[in-house]
C-alpha cells in the first residue's frame, strides 16, 4: 500500500517540481473575463502576470470543484493506497471543502485532509516534509502527526508593492488605495494562526518594509533545521532589496530558495510583492 501526497495549485509548483516529488496537483480556476483557465495546466506564472498587467480584466480565482478531488481519491482506493491532501488554507478558499466533501463521496477512510493554515511556499514546507517522510519510510500517521504539528509554526511575512489590486479584489475601498498609493505606502501583510491574511505594518517606502519584516522575524526565529523560503510576484527586484537587507544584518542568503508565486495570491497583491516563509523555532 503506496502513500500518495496530492496538493492544490494554490502551492505554487511548476509541473517538474511535483514530478520530481511524485506529487499530484489538482488546480484551481482563474478567468480573466470570459476566458478560464487551470493554474498551472494552461497557466503559467509568466502568462498569468502579462495579462494581469494587461489590465483588461482582473483575474478570479476559484477552488476546484469535488469532482477533481474525486478523481483522484477513486483511484487510490481503487489502489489500495492512502492519500495525504495538503491544501490552501480554509481561510482563504473553499478547496479543503471540495476535499472533504469527494471523501464523503468516495467513502475511504484512508484519505487524510490537512488544513495548512497557509498558502503558496507555506504550503509546500508542508508538502517537501510530507515527501521526504515518505522516502524514509514513514507511515501515514506519522507524516500527518508531523504536519498537523509543523503546520502552526509555519511564518509568513509579505511586503506589496502596491494597493492596487487590493482595491481591485475588494479588500480596501479606491480612497484608502488613492491615498495609500499618493504616499508610498507599503502594507506588510502575514497569515494569521487562523489561516487568514492581516494586515501587520503599513510602512512609507519599501526600505522600512524590509526591517519591518527583519523585526517580525527576530520575533518569531525561524528553525535551521528546516529551508527558508524566499517569494516574489512577477518581479524580484524587491525580493532581491530585502535579501541585501538580511545579509547586512547577518543572515546567512548566500544560497537563497527564491521561488515566484502564481495566480492563486498574485491576484490579490499584484506585482512587485516579496516576503519570507519558513518554520518558527519551537
Amino acid at each position: 500500500m503506496a502513500i500518495q501526497i496530492i496538493t492544490d495549485s494554490g502551492a505554487d509548483y511548476t509541473t517538474e517540481e511535483l514530478e520530481r516529488r511524485n506529487v499530484k496537483r489538482v488546480s484551481m480556476a482563474v478567468t480573466f473575463g470570459e476566458d478560464a483557465y487551470l493554474d498551472g495546466v494552461d497557466l503559467t506564472k509568466e502568462k498569468f502576470y502579462d495579462m494581469l498587467l494587461e489590465g483588461t480584466h482582473y483575474p478570479k480565482t476559484s477552488q476546484p470543484a469535488p469532482g477533481a478531488f474525486l478523481e483522484c481519491f477513486e483511484a487510490a482506493k481503487e489502489a489500495g493506497d492512502t492519500v495525504i491532501a495538503v491544501l490552501i488554507s480554509g481561510a482563504l478558499s473553499g478547496t479543503v471543502q471540495s476535499a472533504a466533501l469527494a471523501k464523503e463521496m468516495t467513502e475511504y477512510d484512508n484519505i487524510y485532509i490537512i488544513d495548512s493554515l497557509s498558502a503558496t511556499l507555506g504550503m509546500r514546507l508542508l508538502v517537501d516534509t510530507a515527501a521526504a517522510m515518505r522516502e524514509k519510510g514513514a507511515s501515514a500517521e506519522e507524516i500527518v502527526c508531523r504536519l498537523e504539528n509543523l503546520k502552526h509554526r509555519l511564518r509568513l511575512f509579505a511586503g506589496l508593492d502596491t494597493l492596487e489590486y487590493l482595491y481591485k479584489g475588494g479588500r480596501i475601498s479606491r480612497t484608502a488605495a488613492s491615498i495609500g498609493n499618493l504616499a508610498n505606502l507599503k502594507p506588510v501583510i502575514t497569515i494569521t494562526e487562523e489561516g487568514s491574511v492581516s494586515l501587520c505594518g503599513k510602512q512609507i517606502g519599501m526600505r522600512r518594509v524590509y526591517k519591518n519584516i527583519l523585526k517580525l522575524m527576530e520575533d518569531h526565529q525561524p528553525d535551521p533545521d528546516y529551508p527558508v523560503y524566499y517569494l516574489y510576484s512577477y518581479d524580484k527586484k524587491n525580493c532581491a532589496g530585502f535579501l541585501h537587507t538580511l545579509e547586512k544584518n547577518g543572515f546567512d542568503v548566500s544560497e537563497p530558495k527564491i521561488r515566484g508565486i502564481g495566480p492563486t495570491i498574485g491576484a490579490h497583491i499584484g506585482p512587485g510583492a516579496f516576503g519570507i516563509v519558513y518554520i518558527e523555532k519551537s
